[in-house]
């Protein structure tokens, strides 16, 4: 959209505001000429509106931004005031003198009947450029309000690969200095999930089916650090309806289960993940893992990842999630609520 300078504005005239200007002033001055008793065009009503709309003018590019919307308002009632009395005085001094010497020429009706004649007018132009205005402001608002979220929304996800990557090198390191067989097939299975992070998950939403195809793999790759010190079992529907997810969502909640049973238990580990969808795109997701109180009773509600986890929701499922934890001495639960049918709108 083409825009104009000016030097008094707050910002510049775009070109769909001149536009809106030039109706509003046609407008006006159809309302204002009107008169049922001479339907025929005088040019002194022209006139007289060309100075009223001069004055608009005035207050609409130099007052209103300058003063009234820096907060100094007695600055700008101060010059509306002599705008308004300039008016009058063009108004009665010279046009009137011009167009009716003889008759209204001659007499000074009063300033209460100059204003009622002057500022229905006036205020009409310059109510309709603030109201124009607050709009172009609350859309400025809304827009940075859109940025923001984005930008925070990237920053979240943005943390949820090195926090990722980070516990899973430390595991792959332990394997190396063991010289386990396992090392070979956890780096391709962690380049794998690497790779879905990394590349597959730009959108804003992504496809349910291939989410949890990822957090079954990222389950697998976990699960070769259990070994045979406890169970892990993964259930997903194989029905996904086409729905779609925010990505890197679950994930989470399945790494704190790994990572919270292994440094609170040595042995008898379980880990049980439950994932449903109904027809009408309700995700029900369930992950339990055993822990002991005793070891982990800070760390675990208060990890980076989960407060990842829930600012996210927060922005992408404001009215749309329902995430609930509970934990007694030998049990943690994540139960979480997703309406998907809401997210994809």
């Amino acid at each position: 959209m083409k825009q104009w300078p000016y030097k008094w504005g707050i910002s510049k005239i775009s070109s769909r505001e001149i536009l809106f200007q030039v109706i509003l002033h046609v407008l006006v001055f159809v309302f204002y000429s009107f008169d049922r008793h001479k339907p025929h065009f005088e040019s002194y009503k022209l006139v007289y509106f060309l100075d009223y709309a001069f004055a608009a003018f005035l207050i609409n590019y130099f007052l209103l931004p300058r003063f009234f919307y820096r907060k100094k308002y007695l600055h700008f009632f101060l010059y509306f005031g002599i705008i308004t009395v300039g008016i009058v005085l063009m108004e009665e001094l010279v046009l009137e003198q011009i167009y009716f010497p003889d008759t209204r020429g001659k007499i000074f009706p009063g300033i209460f009947a100059c204003l009622i004649d002057v500022l229905p007018v006036v205020t009409i132009l310059s109510g309709f450029k603030f109201g124009w205005d607050a709009m172009r402001k609350q859309h400025e608002v809304d827009s940075l309000k859109t940025a923001m979220a984005e930008s925070e929304l990237l920053f979240l996800k943005t943390q949820i690969n090195p926090h990722f990557l980070f516990n899973n090198l430390n595991n792959l390191y332990s394997y190396a200095i063991a010289d386990s067989p396992k090392t070979p097939t956890i780096i391709l299975e962690l380049s794998a999930v690497l790779r879905y992070m990394l590349y597959e998950c730009k959108e804003e939403y992504v496809l349910l089916s291939k989410e949890i195809e990822q957090l079954e793999n990222f389950t697998q790759l976990n699960e070769l650090q259990i070994e045979d010190r406890g169970e892990v079992t993964f259930r997903a529907p194989e029905q996904m309806y086409g729905y779609r997810i925010a990505p890197l969502i679950l994930i989470v909640f399945i790494e704190n289960a790994f990572k919270h049973s292994q440094a609170s238990q040595s042995e008898d580990i379980r880990i049980h993940t439950d994932i449903r969808v109904s027809e009408d795109g309700k995700l029900l997701f369930t992950c339990t893992n055993s822990f002991r109180q005793m070891v982990n009773d800070q760390d675990l509600p208060h990890g980076i990842g989960l407060n990842n986890v829930q600012k996210r929701l927060r922005l992408l499922y404001p009215d749309a999630h329902k995430l609930s934890i509970f934990h007694d001495d030998e049990r943690y639960e994540v139960r979480l609520e997703l309406d998907l049918a809401k997210s994809t709108q």
